[in-house]
């Protein structure tokens, strides 16, 4: 049987830079996704990255007309569909 929703799922830190997509699901805890949730990322939200430092370094993204720099580790809880 086909699965005629597939979805293009990839994690924020995949997403090339000036790269748009929406968020489809935040891995993780209550805490991860209430701090997220305050910091205006949540499921159906579209971000963009800007750019991201190597080697596991801070991921920037832009939520609406803000401009936030997230963790490596947050950034890759963070489930994305290409836009």
């Amino acid at each position: 049987m086909l699965n005629t929703m597939t979805t293009n799922r990839l994690s924020l830190v995949k997403l090339k830079q000036n790269q748009k997509a929406k968020v489809l699901e935040i891995l993780g805890g209550v805490g991860i996704k209430q701090r997220l949730l305050s910091l205006g990322i949540y499921p159906g939200r579209e971000i963009t990255k800007i750019s991201h430092f190597a080697l596991r370094g801070p991921i920037t993204v832009k939520v609406g007309r803000t401009t936030l720099a997230l963790g490596y580790g947050m950034a890759e809880k963070i489930i994305v569909e290409i836009i």
